[in-house]
C-alpha cells in the first residue's frame, strides 16, 4: 500500500479536475474530512492499516464529483477501483474503503467503527465554529445545482438536516454535539425571524 503516493496523486487530480462551481465539495472539504478523520481515529484508537484505509477513504470519498454529483458515492467507489490497485491496494482493502465511502451517503448508515468515523468526519463542521461560513459554501453550490433558490429555503433545509443528524463516535459526540445544538438554535432563529 503506497499511501503517501496515493495521497499526492488524488489531491493533485482533485485540485486540477474538480469543477470550479463546487464551492463546498472542494479540495478544502477533502482536506477537512481527512484531518477530522485522522483526529477521530486517534481518539478512537484506530491505528496501522485500518488508519491508512480510513484516510484513503477520506481522500477518495467525494472523488465521484469528478464524474457527476448524482450518485457520487457510487462513482467515488469506481474511482477507487480504477486507481488504488496501481498503488498496491488489494481487492479486500478496496472493498473496505468502498464501504466507508458508501457509508457517507445521506442518510448515513455506518456498519462499523471505521464507517462511523468517516461519517462523523464528513459532517464534523456541523458542530464547529465555522459552521456558517462552510454552510454558505454549500448553499452556493446547491443554488448552482438549482436544488434550492432562497436563503429561507436553505435555512429550513438546514434545520431539518440538523434535527435528523447525529454523530456516531463517542469522540464526536463529546466534541461536537453541544456546538451543533447551538448552531441548530441559531438557524431556527433565522427561520423564525424570516417567517415574521
Amino acid at each position: 500500500m503506497q499511501f503517501n503516493e496515493v495521497k499526492t496523486f488524488i489531491l493533485d487530480k482533485l485540485t486540477q479536475e474538480l469543477p470550479a462551481h463546487l464551492t463546498y465539495h472542494s479540495v478544502g472539504h477533502i482536506r477537512d474530512v481527512y484531518d477530522s478523520a485522522g483526529y477521530l481515529a486517534k481518539e478512537e484508537g484506530v491505528r496501522g492499516e485500518d488508519l491508512q484505509l480510513l484516510l484513503t477513504a477520506a481522500l477518495f470519498h467525494d472523488s465521484g464529483f469528478l464524474i457527476s454529483q448524482k450518485e457520487h458515492e457510487k462513482l467515488s467507489c469506481e474511482v477507487c477501483k480504477q486507481y488504488l490497485p496501481g498503488f498496491g491496494y488489494t481487492r479486500e482493502q478496496i472493498e473496505k474503503i468502498c464501504g466507508m465511502v458508501i457509508a457517507t451517503r445521506i442518510p448515513q448508515q455506518p456498519q462499523n467503527l471505521l464507517e462511523q468515523i468517516i461519517c462523523d468526519a464528513d459532517l464534523d463542521y456541523l458542530g464547529r465554529d465555522d459552521f456558517f461560513p462552510i454552510g454558505d459554501q454549500l448553499f452556493s453550490e446547491l443554488k448552482t445545482f438549482k436544488v434550492i433558490n432562497t436563503e429561507h429555503e436553505w435555512n429550513r433545509l438546514q434545520v431539518d438536516f440538523l434535527e435528523k443528524h447525529h454523530y456516531f463516535t463517542a469522540t464526536a459526540l463529546q466534541l461536537r454535539k453541544h456546538k451543533k445544538e447551538e448552531n441548530l438554535m441559531l438557524v431556527r432563529e433565522k427561520v423564525k425571524s424570516a417567517a415574521v
